[in-house]
């Protein structure tokens, strides 16, 4: 397929800052969106048996275990309100949201840089150094946006120990934890049984590419706080309507399993396509979108993003997010076509 082709398909605008899924809204969403439209004219069942069965089959944990949200950020707004950490410590780089809720409800931070030498991969030894009982609060995104590097589940579970022997809370955000291969085998949502000061937090919105749909969930056992919980979310946090289409949706395998394939397919391509240019730095991402730093010393990521929007596609400029610089970009991965297209844009400003 040759470039002319290329730009007519990329007419319209590309949201390779989005990190949503490229194979789009499940047809069982679509579907069930039209089986289940007179819903809205119901209150939802505050306890959401059939959402909270299919959650918990989805996610292999179990149901009285799930806390439902609107939203990944209406949980962990909910989370900060329970806990009301004085003090918390995030790693740096990482989602910003967690610095913006964390500073709306006043309680302290304090950072712990990601070296970027070591590829920004948590370092367990290094880090359990700088924690201490004063800590209340530790998020962890597994994987970390936007640096798109996985945690062990052996190292969440030492975490889940120090956290414990320092009555430290533990949150780890799985938004993107699907797009990882054998993710199954990163999860931390097994240890939950085992431990009571950790929370497992998920959203549909990436995954499912169905933002719209204000879908979040979290996985915990303490009963202190699943009761407090209730106390302080809304009495019916999910639509009617969201709860019918999502537990259909968690139910379609074909649409699961086609997409962790598609995305391991691209993620290799596109790695391996950048890989040989000698004027950017990739970190070899575990999710469905990769970090990237330019090396050339007159190029920056603003000239990089501008370049791109001249053909309709929108990358993220990291020279706002804590430990980066505007020498990073980040991007997802969309369909075949769209990806040669989105690499071949880049690296036009990169040759030699």
């Amino acid at each position: 397929m040759n470039n002319n082709q290329l730009r007519i398909e990329q007419y319209d605008t590309v949201l390779y800052n989005s990190n949503l899924n490229p194979m789009g809204v499940p047809q069982s969403v679509t579907k069930a969106m039209a089986d289940y439209a007179n819903a809205v004219i119901r209150y939802p069942d505050s306890y959401y048996p059939a959402l909270k069965s299919a959650i918990a089959t989805y996610a292999r944990c179990k149901e009285e275990h799930i806390i439902l949200g609107s939203g990944s950020s209406d949980l962990l707004r909910q989370y900060v309100q329970l806990l009301a950490p004085k003090k918390a410590m995030l790693l740096v780089p990482c989602f910003s949201e967690y610095e913006k809720v964390l500073k709306t409800f006043g309680c302290e931070i304090v950072y712990y840089n990601l070296s970027e030498e070591s590829n920004f991969q948590f370092d367990i030894s290094d880090f359990v150094g700088h924690i201490d009982s004063s800590i209340d609060l530790i998020i962890l995104g597994n994987p970390n946006n936007p640096t798109s590097q996985i945690i062990s589940r052996d190292d969440m579970e030492t975490m889940a120990e120090i956290c414990t022997a320092l009555e430290t809370f533990l949150i780890i955000d799985e938004m993107y934890v699907e797009f990882v291969d054998k993710y199954q085998d990163i999860t931390s949502v097994p240890l939950v049984k085992d431990y009571d000061n950790i929370a497992v937090l998920r959203s549909c919105s990436k995954f499912f590419a169905v933002p719209g749909l204000r879908l979040a969930y979290a996985i915990m056992s303490n009963q202190e706080y699943l009761d407090k919980s209730k106390l302080i979310s809304a009495p019916n946090p999910v639509s009617s309507i969201t709860a019918a289409v999502c537990t259909e949706m968690f139910k379609d395998r074909k649409y699961i399993e086609s997409s962790q394939s598609q995305i391991f397919t691209e993620r290799n391509l596109i790695y391996s396509a950048m890989s040989t240019n000698k004027n950017v730095k990739l970190f070899r991402p575990s999710a469905n979108f990769m970090l990237v730093k330019i090396l050339k010393d007159d190029v920056s990521a603003n000239q990089i993003t501008d370049h791109c929007k001249l053909k309709g596609i929108m990358i993220r400029n990291c020279e706002d997010i804590r430990g980066l610089s505007d020498k990073y970009i980040r991007f997802c991965f969309m369909k075949p076509s769209q990806n040669d297209l989105l690499v071949n844009t880049i690296l036009e400003l990169l040759k030699d």
